[in-house]
């Protein structure tokens, strides 16, 4: 069975833009990765920020400070 050139290049034509897709659907994906990331990076700022603020405020009241652990 011979393959017609045609034939050929239309399955070449739906296969390049099945491709364009793709890419496009990569890059939004991307740009969403990107995003979950800078709001990762906040949150853990913000947790470390919080963490420093309990120290702090731990360190300046006696009564909240954790006791000290014993050597045994």
């Amino acid at each position: 069975m011979a393959l017609n050139v045609e034939t050929l290049k239309v399955e070449r034509d739906k296969l390049k833009e099945s491709l364009r897709e793709l890419e496009a659907d990569q890059r939004k994906l991307e740009a969403e990765l990107k995003t979950l990331r800078q709001r990762e990076i906040a949150a853990k700022r913000e947790i470390e920020a919080l963490a420093t603020l309990i120290e702090i405020q731990e360190s300046r009241d006696p009564s909240k400070k954790k006791p000290d652990k014993k050597d045994e």
